[in-house]
């Protein structure tokens, strides 16, 4: 490996487009994970050709590169391990095309999400798998990692939105996958295999992506639960009863005391509290939908169900759950809010179960967890509240981490629902993907033959995720 030439980065970006500050490689050290390791440069490319030669270059002289967009990946997925060059690809982000009559639009990787969203709302139309961080995530970052978001059960995640890409390939080679058209049969989903590599396979430059109407109507609930078996119930008997709702969020007891806490909505502090949503552009349907949540939801005991169509109160009711993960660093003053096992997916019939897992392993451990998530598509997640500068607080969450996913694996749920492997799920993913790391090296050598693209990520990645980097942490021995 050859020292990096900053100057030639310079000349193919300019000089401003280049940082080697330590300050800055710092800051871009690390992403909303515990994990921190520094890249050796940063570069901001802004067009196709920049990326290219970007690539060329670092393949040429064995470089790691890793793409970021708004860093709000939450296992690591984009923190340099073995250093490198940090593609910042926030410039690349104009909205290229909009079409109606195709029903599908091209951007660039850097759009933020919700300015997608404002673009296309003129139109009356909206790209759905909106995350929570849809104010800072890149549409580059979305596809990075098949995120999905609250509205996943009804719309589906990146994957199913994604009708086409351009990729540059480490060898600066770019290549068109997929097509501009909702069905392609022939030959290897070449577009679909790089939604969700974590930036292992190629640079997305450009996405072409679905939309749908808006929906005429929407209404949204809320019902509260003593038990949380109850509410996790709920969700099973939700989705089997053949109801589509376009959104059903779950939220427990730690994430309903610290939104009270912190924004004093004045919440019922229950066991559980399910949130469900139906729209469409018929009301009637959309009150049918409604109406059959209600009922399952008294039959597993909620209580106290109300629900609206008023956006006011709309927003005020999800308010609580979109607030959640900043709210969580606010529930005890003494623990820090971490993403470790962030996030996992079991059939709807387990939902109940793995909440009470979640709570039964975060007691024996003495640590506070909390479970919440996009339960209508079997999307659970969970912050670790700890003291991180106490040793022991770490190795007892590592454990309560090995327990919750055994569980889940032993269910045949997966790893991760929609926020990515990057390192704090690396050991539990090679347990899941035993019988087809394999295949996964081998598709690895065969787009990157240098490893260069985010190395030790995925099949690659470390197995302790505590001593993989530096944490973030302070940590007392």
């Amino acid at each position: 490996m050859k020292p990096i030439d900053v100057t030639r980065l310079k000349e193919i970006v300019g000089e401003r487009n280049v940082k080697t500050d330590p300050s800055d490689l710092y800051v871009y050290g690390s992403d909303s994970s515990v994990h921190h390791a520094m890249p050796w440069a940063i570069v901001k490319p802004e067009t196709t050709q920049q990326v290219q030669e970007i690539m060329k270059y670092a393949n040429g002289n064995g470089i790691p590169v890793i793409a970021r967009g708004g860093g709000s990946g939450m296992c690591g997925q984009t923190v340099p391990i073995q250093g490198g060059i940090m593609l910042d690809m926030k410039a690349m982000n104009k909205i290229l095309e909009i079409n109606l009559k195709d029903v599908y639009c091209r951007v660039e990787p850097g759009v933020v999400d919700d300015d997608l969203n404002l673009a296309l709302k003129q139109y009356g139309v909206f790209y759905p798998p909106t995350p929570a961080s849809s104010r800072i995530a890149t549409i580059g970052g979305e596809i990075a990692n098949n995120a999905s978001g609250g509205r996943a059960v009804k719309y589906g995640a990146t994957r199913d939105a994604v009708l086409g890409m351009k990729v540059v390939l480490p060898n600066g080679d770019l290549v068109t996958l997929g097509s501009h058209t909702r069905v392609e049969a022939s030959g290897y989903q070449l577009h679909k295999l790089i939604v969700g590599s974590e930036g292992t396979l190629g640079i997305v430059v450009e996405a072409t992506l679905s939309f749908v109407p808006i929906p005429e109507f929407r209404c949204m609930g809320v019902a509260n639960f003593d038990a949380l078996k109850d509410a996790g119930e709920a969700i099973g008997s939700i989705m089997a009863s053949g109801s589509i709702p376009s959104m059903l969020e779950l939220v427990d007891s730690v994430a309903i005391k610290a939104v009270n806490k912190t924004m004093d909505l004045g919440l019922k502090e229950v066991a559980a509290a399910l949130i469900f949503e139906a729209d469409g552009m018929v009301k009637e349907a959309v009150d049918y939908e409604i109406d059959k949540m209600k009922k399952i939801c008294e039959k597993h005991n909620g209580k106290d169900i109300h629900a609206s169509y008023d956006p006011k109160e709309r927003a005020k009711i999800f308010m609580g759950r979109k607030k959640l993960f900043p709210a969580l660093s606010k529930y005890d003053d003494n623990l820090a809010s971490t993403s470790l096992a962030d996030d996992m997916a079991v059939p709807y019939s387990k939902m109940a179960e793995l909440a009470g897992k979640v709570h039964e392993v975060a007691d024996r451990h003495n640590i506070v967890m909390t479970a919440y998530g996009h339960c209508g598509s079997g999307c659970m997640h969970t912050k670790i509240l700890m003291d991180t500068k106490r040793k022991d607080q770490w190795d007892a969450a590592k454990k309560a981490i090995t327990e919750i996913y055994e569980y889940v694996r032993s269910v045949n749920g997966t790893t991760s629902a929609e926020h990515g492997i990057g390192l704090s799920k690396a050991e539990s993913f090679k347990v899941e993907k035993a019988d087809s790391l394999n295949l996964l090296a081998g598709i690895k050598k065969a787009f990157d033959p240098n490893n260069i693209l985010n190395p030790g990520k995925l099949s690659q990645a470390p197995e302790d995720w505590v001593t993989a980097t530096n944490l973030r942490y302070s940590v007392n021995s």
